[in-house]
């Protein structure tokens, strides 16, 4: 079965298309600021990116002749994880989502292309809201709001699995507290398969990343919003995307960063020493969600290849339980093995409601 895999991101869109479980093509669209910038929200980008897919496939002689497309699930609304079959109230319900997000874009492309395809059925796969929150982490001190997670969901799931295969276990007989390290930061305690505890990693908690501020004085940030200095889009932008490392150095490029400290920029040795310090208190906090028990450490995402990073964060982390590093992303494999699950009757297809 030949399945089509489509992951937008905020700079880049990723496509592959898989022959049941052997990848046959890999590829990165990138995007330049000046293409994108001209687009007011990201979902404004459908026709932009959904043609370049098209127009990249039919230049590498790809037949259209999927059995499914799968896309990288948006951020519509908290959801049990698993395989989702598209439908119109997901297309809805992602076009109208508070948050925005290149990700959203994923269900909205992979809809699209299957209906014109006789046969072809469209899904997403654990989407990055996710949530199976213990219904205490959903308590904040206030009744004015309440804990949401946006996560690494995909990732982080696959790297789970991957790890539980390796040592000859399941992912449902293990507890793990994961990490993906990307421009956002997601920190989760996955217990016996199931993520009880995450972090928003999109808008405001946890540590701060090369993109997001992470979480903030409250009465500080109060005081902000009532400065008059910045409008609600500017600061929702001063939060994530103009945040993290993007705004304390001017750049997100962690190869700049540490060329920079190489060369004896002590400023830049300090921002990223305190990204570490803060990411390494945020995942030993799930230790406790755990109660101590914790089977494995694992690190994912592309700060993982850092030879800065890593060492300095292992250090401060390494008691709490034995830390694998999984460097990058294993989403474009997962989502292809998520679809031909479902399509091999291995595992049922979720109804979005």
């Amino acid at each position: 079965m030949l399945i089509l895999v489509i992951n937008p991101g905020s700079t880049s869109t990723k496509l592959a298309v898989y022959e049941d479980e052997k990848p046959m093509l890999l590829r990165s669209i990138s995007h330049r600021p000046e293409d994108l910038e001209k687009f007011e929200e990201v979902t404004d980008e459908f026709d932009f990116r959904r043609q370049l897919i098209i127009d990249e496939l039919k230049k590498l002689n790809v037949p259209f002749t999927f059995s499914a497309v799968i896309g990288r699930g948006g951020l519509s609304k908290p959801m049990a994880g698993g395989v989702y079959e598209i439908n119109q109230k997901m297309l809805d319900d992602t076009r109208n989502a508070i948050h925005k997000h290149a990700c959203d874009l994923g269900c909205l492309i992979a809809h699209s292309i299957a209906k014109n395809i006789p046969g072809c059925r469209s899904f997403i796969a654990d989407p990055g809201v996710v949530d199976e929150l213990n219904d205490y982490a959903r308590i904040c001190g206030t009744p004015l709001m309440h804990r949401i997670c946006i996560w690494h969901a995909l990732n982080q799931r696959a790297i789970a699995r991957r790890f539980a295969n390796e040592i000859g276990k399941n992912y449902e007989d293990l507890n793990l507290i994961i990490c993906h390290l990307g421009g956002g930061i997601s920190i989760a305690a996955h217990d016996h398969g199931r993520a009880v505890d995450a972090n928003n990693a999109l808008d405001g908690e946890g540590p701060f990343s090369p993109e997001r501020a992470g979480s903030l004085p409250a009465a500080d940030l109060v005081r902000l919003c009532f400065s008059g200095r910045y409008t609600e889009e500017e600061l929702l932008k001063r939060i994530a995307g103009q945040a993290g490392l993007m705004a304390l150095l001017g750049t997100k490029d962690m190869k700049e960063i540490e060329s920079r400290i190489a060369n004896g920029d002590e400023h830049a040795k300090l921002i990223l020493d305190a990204m570490i310090y803060h990411t390494a208190k945020y995942i030993v906090a799930e230790a406790a969600v755990l109660y101590g028990k914790v089977d494995a450490i694992l690190l994912t995402g592309g700060i993982a290849r850092s030879e800065y990073v890593i060492p300095r964060l292992r250090k401060r982390i390494d008691f709490i339980a034995p830390t694998y590093c999984f460097p990058g992303e294993d989403e474009m494999e997962a989502l292809a093995g998520n679809a031909l699950s479902v399509l091999t009757g291995k595992v049922k297809v979720k109804t979005y409601v």
